[in-house]
């Protein structure tokens, strides 16, 4: 076979390194993510405090580092090795570049625009980063396990929003207006009477808190859990800054 012909088989397409570029940067944004809520704390409503988000730029410099060395373990990626592709030398398809040059290669992907174009435009289908690398994207020669790699993706998916809709009802939870919320419930005659008693509360709340400069407005919608029957009252409440939250309404 002709060698330049078996070399054109051997690359990637386009439309798999988009894929690939789009499963890297979702994945990635992910756990930055994770991360940061980790870094905040469940208390992070309550506090409302600028200084706060100082606390995230290590979580930040560490997310740009993974990007930019997403690609170290022998070329490969999480996107890449879902989409069945990796980064080679363009001189030696069986060299692994260095990490340097890894490094280089993906630190274009900031001007992603501009890269964008280079791969759509370029015959060899090499964005600007892999010629400044001297890098290629290839097909991997084995044959693809499609199962394990649908599974990894979407494991990535499902953690990530289980994490956020448990973290995001447990910040709720733990915070001062949703403590306040649930004090102003016990001591409402009405709702105690008509439930029969309080046993307890759902255990996902719906509702919202917003802060500002010390001022804050929240609404619940708690499903109380009663001896006798259950019933949703909906609170809302209001906060001054050095104050505590306070009963706007209750019904």
């Amino acid at each position: 076979m002709d060698q330049t012909f078996e070399n054109k088989l051997l690359i990637s397409s386009r439309k798999r390194r988009i894929v690939a570029f789009l499963i890297d940067h979702t994945s990635i944004l992910f756990l930055i993510v994770t991360i940061s809520f980790l870094s905040l704390g469940t208390s992070y409503i309550d506090e409302n405090n600028p200084s706060n988000l100082l606390s995230l730029v290590p979580t930040i410099l560490f997310g740009f580092l993974l990007y930019f060395l997403k690609d170290s373990i022998k070329g490969v990626s999480l996107g890449k090795w879902i989409m069945g592709i990796m980064v080679r030398d363009i001189n030696n398809y069986n060299e692994v570049p260095s990490l340097g040059r890894l490094f280089i290669r993906n630190l274009l992907i900031i001007i992603w625009p501009i890269e964008l174009f280079g791969l759509l435009t370029n015959q060899e289908k090499r964005r600007f980063g892999d010629k400044i690398a001297k890098t290629t994207v290839l097909k991997s020669s084995k044959k693809l396990k499609v199962l394990p790699r649908v599974f990894a993706l979407a494991g990535v998916g499902i953690t990530y929003f289980m994490f956020i809709f448990i973290f995001v009802f447990t910040s709720m939870k733990s915070s001062d207006a949703y403590k306040a919320a649930i004090v102003q419930i016990e001591k409402n005659q009405n709702i105690i009477d008509e439930v029969g008693g309080i046993k307890e509360y759902e255990l996902f709340p719906n509702g919202s808190i917003s802060m500002h400069d010390g001022f804050g407005e929240a609404n619940f919608e708690i499903k109380v859990i009663g001896n006798d029957k259950d019933m949703n009252v909906n609170i809302y409440l209001t906060k001054f800054p050095n104050e505590e939250w306070k009963l706007l309404a209750i019904d």
